[in-house]
């Protein structure tokens, strides 16, 4: 079995599919199939099996994004990710899910371009962009050598 199809299958299992299901649209036998979720942990009622690996998540034994387990360390917070990776990947994915309060966004007008630009947490920026900054910086028009 491939690692593609061991993903495969990992991935319908999660969202619910029975080994006969699986089995049916990948193309190979339901046994193989069982076998595989049975070393994985996949194994029951493929209901209660999506409802576990969601409890596991709530719980930080699994990744939230990737649904590998995770080493927790003794002392410090709880991890919620296997890797940076995942995290990156995962807020990415989620960015709605970002806790942003309003008292720590900032209304700014670029001294370059003159465009009004926001920024969230920093209000010390001046420019909108890296490319502004650049030009303010070392483009400018008012040098005395030019």
């Amino acid at each position: 079995m491939t690692e593609l199809e061991k993903q495969q299958i990992r991935d319908l299992r999660l969202k619910g599919m029975g080994y006969k299901a699986i089995a049916t649209v990948l193309g190979i036998t339901r046994d193989t199939v069982r076998g595989y979720c049975k070393r994985s942990g996949l194994d029951g009622d493929a209901r209660v099996v999506f409802l576990n690996i969601e409890e596991k998540k709530k719980q930080n034994l699994l990744c939230a994004c990737c649904s590998k387990p995770i080493k927790q360390k003794k002392r410090g917070r709880a991890r919620r990710f296997c890797s940076d990776e995942c995290r990156r990947k995962w807020w990415k994915d989620n960015s709605d899910k970002r806790n942003k309060k309003e008292g720590a966004i900032y209304i700014f007008d670029c001294p370059n371009c003159g465009k009004e630009f926001s920024s969230y947490g920093n209000k010390n920026r001046k420019y909108c962009s890296h490319d502004c900054y650049i030009k303010s910086r070392f483009w400018s028009d008012d040098e005395d050598g030019i």
